[in-house]
């Protein structure tokens, strides 16, 4: 046996290795699972015992020398093809530029204020941006004669003069998924809806025809117009300083009475000015009328923003047609 491990140790020690093709050849032949080195150690419950010491010994001698081997060549292979491509001639020469991508700054926004509101106890809610007209517009209080059912404000995606079937629109905000939320879940609710919205608007530096929203809805028993605000303000303080400026004022929307809406001061304090950042209320007893949910015992409110100016507000951008011709230019400038 033991001329048998002195013969292999000789193979190992003769075996030329000029490239990575007899490199792994080398390793095929020795250190593989069916190589010599294995099928060496396989034979040594057939030693004699007496002998079983000195041909240990004799094994792993075997082995360590065609490991070296193995590893020292296949170093000297490595650092032959890094100097071939010049990797080790000269360290200071720069290296290719690499590009990466970066969030949008919608996205940066819009994820800012997930993370507050998840902060606040609130979950997330997703809904279809296709809707009928009752989700989008009657279950929301909105009566036939409301302006936003007019085509200018509204894309229809079919229209109907048929009293049994519904028009489809594009979403005009992301409330319908209030309505879904409220008719498939009881109450307590304490969740927030992000999404696209669409309405038939003429494109402007401060208009567009499609934007991003956040709405919210807390329902449960005795919700008082107290807590909307504390919310509120805690946003506020979230996510523009614990010093911010702010004051809410009475509104009106159809879907909440008693309304109210947000503003923040923007800008130093001889020329800023007060902005409005989101409307808000009481969920109206129609609203829940209309889901089934018994005004009488559950009362809740609903707010709504829009991601476009919080986002506009936050990085100083004037036009929000930015935000959507992904000018490579413009978009280069939120890499972390």
């Amino acid at each position: 046996m033991l001329e048998r491990i002195n013969q292999i140790i000789n193979e190992i020690e003769s075996f030329e290795i000029t490239d990575s093709k007899s490199l792994e050849d080398f390793r095929l032949e020795f250190l593989s699972r069916n190589g010599k080195i294995q099928s060496m150690f396989g034979e040594m419950a057939n030693v004699p015992k007496d002998e079983k010491a000195s041909v240990g010994k004799a094994m792993n001698r075997a082995k360590i020398a065609a490991q070296e081997k193995f590893d020292k060549e296949k170093q000297h292979q490595e650092r032959s093809s890094s100097k071939e491509f010049g990797a080790l001639d000269d360290i200071t020469i720069p290296v290719e530029p690499t590009y990466s991508g970066s969030f949008h700054p919608l996205t940066l926004a819009l994820d800012e204020i997930k993370q507050i509101f998840l902060r606040l106890g609130f979950n997330i809610t997703d809904g279809p941006e296709l809707e009928d007209d009752f989700h989008n517009f009657t279950a929301l209080n909105f009566p036939p004669d409301h302006p936003a059912r007019d085509m200018q404000d509204t894309f229809f995606v079919k229209k109907t003069d048929n009293p049994d079937e519904d028009d489809l629109v594009l979403r005009t905000h992301t409330s319908p998924v209030q309505i879904r939320l409220m008719k498939e879940q009881k109450p307590p609710i304490r969740s927030i809806m992000p999404g696209r919205v669409f309405r038939n608007e003429a494109v402007t530096a401060k208009s567009y025809f499609q934007f991003n929203q956040v709405e919210g809805l807390y329902v449960d028993k005795r919700v008082t117009m107290g807590e909307l605000i504390e919310t509120l303000v805690m946003f506020a303080r979230l996510m523009y300083g614990s010093n911010v400026k702010y004051r809410v004022r009475p509104s009106f929307f159809p879907f909440t009475e008693p309304s109210i809406e947000m503003d923040v001061w923007w800008g130093d304090e001889k020329n800023g000015q007060w902005l409005e950042i989101l409307g808000a209320g009481m969920v109206d007893p129609n609203v829940f009328q209309a889901v089934d949910v018994d005004p009488e015992t559950y009362t809740g409110f609903a707010f709504g923003m829009g991601v476009d100016r919080i986002a506009m507000l936050r990085y100083e951008i004037d036009d929000i047609r930015l935000l959507y011709e992904n000018d490579i230019r413009f978009l280069n400038q939120f890499k972390s």
